[in-house]
C-alpha cells in the first residue's frame, strides 16, 4: 500500500492506493486560516501536524489492515509557504501562506534585481517565499536572526515524519531562490535576502527516497516495515502526476481556492514578463508552465457568504444550459491577482449592475470573471510559447456543468472530465510514495484517467464570449488606476 499526504490550505487530505493504484481510501483532517491583518494570511504548522494526524487515524479507524501494508508515502503540499524554524526545530511564528501579500514592497525590490528573473525564470511575487523571508527581517529581525531552516509546508511535515530536511525540485521553484533550469539553490540568490545554503533543506527529484518514517508514528498507525517517504511534489504538480500530465503539450485546469492552469513542458521555457510560472517537474529532466489566479472557487464562495446561499445553491439557480453574458463584469481580484497581472493591490469589482440585476445574474457573472482571468492565463501561456489544444479540469469548481461550460467557450478549447475517482494532489503524492518506494518507471506509473465526457465550446456564443471578454480586459487598467 501507498499513502499520499496533500496539505492544502483548509485541510490534510491522505489516501491509500494499493500496488494496481487503486484508491483503497481516504480521510480528512481541516483547518483553518487567520487573517490578523488585511493581505495577510497565516496557519500554524502544529494544526498541520493535528490535521495529518487526523486524516491518517480517519483510514486507520476504517482501513487498519490496509494502513498497516504502507511501504511509501508521497507528500504534496500548498506552495510558497514560509515556514521558520530554529535550531532545536521550534516553530519561530505562524507560517506566512502562499496567498499572503503582504511582502509586495520587498517583493518589488527583489524584482528589480536581474538576478531573480534570470536565474528563476520567474517574477518575484508577492506570495514567493523568498520576499516574505525579507519582509521578517524588516519587520520582526529578532525572529530572522533564529532562522536555522526555512522549510515549505509539505517539507515541515516531513520533518515530523522523518527528522530530515528535504524538499524537492517543484516546491522549491516557487521560493524565488531555485536555479529552475540548474534544479539547484542558487547561494547568489540566498545571498541577497542574507541567507545562505545552510538554512535551506537538502534537494531532491520528486520521485526520489527523502526519508524514512519515524519508528514512533509507524508504531502509532500500526505499521511494522520500513516505510520511505518520496520527495513529493507541490500542490500543483502532484495534482499533474495524479492527473497524469507530465508529458510535453498535456494540460489541465483546477478550480480550487485558486484556479490554475497547469501544461507539462518537457523543456524549460522561462518568459518571467508574462507572469506565467515556470517551475520544475516532479519527475526528473521535466519542467512546466502555469498561469495562476488567486480566487476561483474562493470568489464563489465569497458570494455564497454575501448572499446566504450556498455555491450549488447559486449555481443551480443557472441551470445547465450556458447563457450569453449579460453585460455585468466580475473582476475575481479580491486578494490580488498573480499571472497576468502581478498585482497584490488590486481588488475586485462588480461592473455593469442594474435594477435588474438580480442574485442570478450576480453568480453567472462571477463564474464568468474567474472563466475570463483563467482566459488571460492561457494568452500568458501562449506568449511563452505553449499550446494548449484541449484541458482536463480538476477541482471543487468543476463539479458544475455551467462553470466547465464557461470555461470552454471562454478559452475555446474542449474541456475533458476524468472518469469518476480523485484524481488531485493526494492522488499524485502517493503515486510518487509508490515511485519511491518499488523504483517504477514514473511515466509508466503516472498515467492521465480515463475520459468520462468533454464539454466542447458552445461556438453559437463564441462570439458574445469574446465581447464579454474583451470588456474583462479592458477595466483592469481602470481599476488598477484606482486601486494604486
Amino acid at each position: 500500500m501507498y499513502l499520499g499526504l496533500d496539505l492544502g490550505t483548509s485541510g490534510v487530505k491522505a489516501m491509500l492506493i494499493d500496488g494496481d493504484q487503486t484508491i483503497v481510501g481516504s480521510a480528512n483532517g481541516s483547518l483553518d486560516v487567520s487573517r490578523p491583518h488585511s493581505g495577510w494570511s497565516e496557519q500554524d504548522p502544529a494544526h498541520w501536524v493535528r490535521a495529518a494526524q487526523e486524516a491518517v487515524a480517519g483510514l486507520k479507524a476504517k482501513h487498519p489492515k490496509e494502513l498497516a501494508a504502507v511501504s511509501g508515502i508521497g507528500l504534496s503540499g500548498q506552495m510558497h509557504g514560509a515556514t521558520l524554524i530554529d535550531a532545536a526545530d521550534k516553530v519561530l511564528r505562524p507560517c506566512i501562506l502562499w496567498n499572503d501579500t503582504r511582502s509586495y514592497v520587498e517583493a518589488a525590490a527583489l524584482d528589480a534585481d536581474p538576478r531573480f528573473r534570470a536565474l528563476t525564470g520567474n517574477i518575484v511575487f508577492p506570495g514567493f517565499t523568498a520576499p516574505k523571508i525579507a519582509w521578517v527581517r524588516k519587520h520582526e529581525p529578532d525572529v530572522f536572526s533564529k532562522i536555522a531552516k526555512v522549510l515549505l509546508p509539505k517539507d515541515y511535515l516531513r520533518l515530523w515524519l522523518t527528522g530530515e530536511y528535504i524538499s524537492e525540485m517543484s516546491d522549491s521553484a516557487g521560493t524565488s531562490w531555485l536555479d529552475t533550469g540548474k534544479r539547484a539553490w542558487s547561494s547568489e540568490l540566498l545571498a541577497a535576502t542574507d541567507l545562505s545554503e545552510e538554512q535551506m533543506p537538502a534537494l531532491v527529484e520528486g520521485t526520489a527516497q527523502a526519508g524514512r518514517l519515524r519508528c514512533e508514528l509507524a508504531a502509532q498507525w500500526g505499521i511494522s516495515g520500513d516505510v520511505v517517504v518520496a520527495g513529493g511534489a507541490g500542490d500543483n504538480a502532484a495534482s499533474a502526476c495524479g492527473m497524469g500530465t507530465v508529458s510535453d503539450g498535456a494540460a489541465f485546469v483546477s478550480l480550487g481556492t485558486s484556479g490554475v492552469l497547469f501544461a507539462a513542458n518537457g523543456s524549460y521555457l522561462p518568459k518571467p514578463e508574462s507572469a506565467v510560472h515556470a517551475f520544475c517537474h516532479a519527475l526528473p529532466n521535466t519542467w512546466h508552465q502555469m498561469g495562476v489566479i488567486l480566487s476561483a472557487t474562493d470568489a464563489l464562495n465569497w458570494h455564497s457568504g454575501v448572499t446566504g446561499k450556498s455555491a450549488g445553491d447559486l449555481t443551480g439557480e443557472l441551470g445547465e444550459n450556458l447563457k450569453a453574458p449579460t453585460g455585468v463584469t466580475f473582476l475575481p481580484y479580491l486578494s490580488g491577482e498573480r499571472t497576468p497581472h502581478n498585482d497584490a493591490v488590486v481588488r475586485g469589482a462588480f461592473i455593469g449592475l442594474e435594477h435588474e440585476s438580480s442574485r442570478a445574474v450576480l453568480t453567472q457573472a462571477v463564474l464568468e470573471g474567474v472563466a475570463f482571468a483563467i482566459r488571460d492565463n492561457l494568452e500568458a501561456l501562449r506568449s511563452a510559447g505553449t499550446g494548449i489544444s484541449r484541458v482536463t479540469a480538476i477541482g471543487g469548481g468543476s463539479r458544475s456543468h455551467y462553470w466547465l461550460a464557461a470555461i470552454a467557450t471562454a478559452l475555446g478549447v474542449p474541456v475533458d472530465l476524468p472518469a469518476d475517482g480523485d484524481f488531485g494532489a493526494a492522488f499524485g503524492a502517493a503515486r510518487l510514495g509508490l515511485i519511491a518506494a518499488t523504483g517504477a518507471d514514473p511515466i509508466a506509473v503516472c498515467t492521465p484517467p480515463v475520459t468520462s465526457g468533454t464539454i466542447e465550446p458552445v461556438s453559437a456564443l463564441s462570439g458574445a464570449y469574446e465581447d464579454a471578454y474583451t470588456r474583462y480586459r479592458a477595466l483592469y487598467p481602470a481599476i488598477k488606476s484606482l486601486a494604486h
